[in-house]
């Protein structure tokens, strides 16, 4: 098996035995407040390292809000949270020119207000409740992490991430986010229920006022460092080869489609849903101190991202097949022990 990239150095595996201690300092910060989640934490910090944006979604009262704010304390950055409300406009959320007067000269001019977009974590609280065009406003700063105004380019300062989320129930009066922009989510994130014994220890604590503090313990640059160790990380034909044949395997009318696709599938993930599952799973790898990533990493991480990348049919939705079964379909149609090799 070949790789990408050659053997690692001394300060690479220095970097992942950081990255390891640093995931392992985070993850005892939030447990002072977050009772549970294990996995969604992770998610949320493979995607923070993958330097990609996440949408969380789950049912009122699960602590989403409480999850993202938590690890802006647990970590050196600056933190914006956004209500989206029906009423929201786009400048509300990119910023606005405002007309300054300068104190010398008299002489009056436009000048950028930044809005809160301009921070290192954003959360974009129930983004589904706000109409197209701001949602629209998004896009240009998720994707180039940059925003337009008055014909200048502001950039955004780095890291940047968005952590958006939705409430899936009373979809009335709600505006679901289109494909393109629920694309540019690197990972779509469920939430569920804490397990019995977990939600037994978040009443015990909270109703006797015993919520632990959280200290920060990973600085922005440290994140950036982390998320330039992700791309180095090699990835061997084998893995890379499972990745490519979960995502062509996707496609209806493609010659790699599984039947079931062809059956219940609209669409299928495009070149971004592999791309996802080899940074993720890259980026994974260095959270549990490895050096190379697994087929095990891409398995763990196929639904959150590629949940919001396949569209079933109406067949699928009569047959109560969501996108989570269908993934689960395609596991077990896509071997993982096959020996693949670079298309010719």
């Amino acid at each position: 098996m070949t790789t990408e990239n050659v053997n690692p150095t001394p300060d690479d595996l220095a970097a992942v035995d950081r990255c390891k201690s640093a995931y392992d300092r985070i993850r005892k910060e939030l447990a002072e407040v977050i009772i549970g989640q294990s996995d969604v934490i992770e998610q949320v910090l493979i995607a923070i390292f993958a330097r990609g944006h996440a949408l969380l979604e789950g049912v009122p009262g699960l602590a989403k809000t409480l999850l993202v704010s938590s690890l802006a304390e647990a970590t050196h950055l600056s933190f914006k949270r956004i209500q989206f409300t029906p009423d929201l406009m786009p400048s509300d959320v990119t910023g606005t020119q405002i007309i300054q007067e300068d104190a010398d000269t008299r002489r009056r001019q436009y000048q950028f207000l930044p809005g809160p977009l301009f921070a290192n974590m954003i959360l974009a609280d129930e983004v589904n409740r706000t109409p197209p065009k701001t949602q629209a406003a998004m896009l240009e700063a998720m994707q180039e992490r940059q925003i337009t105004s008055g014909g200048h380019v502001h950039r955004l300062p780095e890291p940047f991430f968005v952590l958006a989320t939705q409430n899936p129930l009373e979809q009335e009066g709600t505006y679901p986010l289109p494909e393109a922009q629920l694309d540019r989510f690197l990972l779509y994130i469920k939430v569920g229920y804490p397990s019995a014994a977990e939600e037994w220890e978040l009443a015990r604590r909270i109703t006797t006022g015993k919520q632990g503090k959280i200290t920060p313990s990973l600085s922005g640059d440290e994140i950036v460092e982390l998320q330039q160790l992700v791309h180095r990380v090699p990835v061997s034909d084998q893995v890379l080869g499972y990745a490519w044949a979960l995502v062509r395997a996707t496609r209806p009318g493609t010659p790699e489609a599984a039947d079931f696709v062809d059956k219940w599938v609209a669409w299928g993930a495009g070149p971004r849903g592999l791309l996802t599952l080899i940074t993720c799973a890259k980026a994974r790898a260095i959270l549990h101190g490895r050096y190379h990533a697994t087929v095990g990493d891409v398995q763990w991480l196929v639904k959150p991202a590629l949940r919001h990348r396949i569209a079933g049919n109406y067949a699928a939705q009569a047959s109560n097949l969501d996108g989570d079964r269908l993934i689960d379909i395609l596991l077990e149609n896509v071997p993982a022990d096959r020996k693949y090799e670079k298309p010719t």
